[in-house]
């Protein structure tokens, strides 16, 4: 139930972003290749169990805010992949090294800012369209029939934050130029 669940995240997203001309059609090709590559999706498991805490907490106040801040780090993750993944590899707590320089409150402008290095417009389109995908996901989650505080709905949760986590980096390697076309 819970795969079944995270397809249905997966498609929504991939749907609007693509609407948004923020991926590409071949979309599920390039998840195939972060999930089989050891770089962005191999760090998700440290980065998600070091991220629950906060997430966890400000989820009951805030919950856009604990699902649409994976997904900037999703973004970050693999702007870090491309300018210097020796470095930032090494770094031992890649969700802490993006949260301490401004606390978890203003993580996102941190990662608009100093790690993608937006400004202005493009600054503030980078909110709009996270809090959108954020909302998208609240919603199918608040929808989805997993009882509050059972094992079930804490997987939905972590199911939602890996599938933004994805639609993040995937976002960036297409505004970094990347491109996935169909192989024949």
């Amino acid at each position: 139930m819970i795969h079944d669940f995270e397809n249905q995240i997966k498609d929504d997203l991939h749907r609007y972003l693509m609407a948004q001309g923020e991926v590409d059609e071949y979309f599920d090709t390039l998840l195939h290749r972060l999930i089989d590559a050891p770089d962005i999706e191999g760090k998700w498991d440290a980065i998600a169990q070091s991220y629950m805490a906060d997430g966890i907490r400000e989820f009951a106040d805030y919950p856009t805010v604990s699902l649409g801040w994976m997904m900037y780090i999703g973004m970050a993750v693999a702007k870090l992949w491309d300018e210097d993944w020796a470095r930032y590899d090494a770094i031992g707590d890649l969700y802490l090294h993006l949260r301490d320089p401004r606390g978890y409150d203003a993580m996102d402008e941190h990662i608009r800012g100093f790690v993608l290095r937006l400004k202005g417009k493009d600054f503030t389109a980078l909110e709009k369209l996270v809090g959108e995908c954020a909302a998208r996901t609240h919603n199918q989650l608040r929808h989805s029939g997993f009882e509050p505080g059972t094992k079930e709905a804490f997987r939905a949760y972590t199911a939602c934050l890996h599938q933004l986590y994805l639609m993040g980096a995937a976002v960036q390697l297409k505004r970094m130029g990347y491109r996935m076309t169909k192989v024949s």
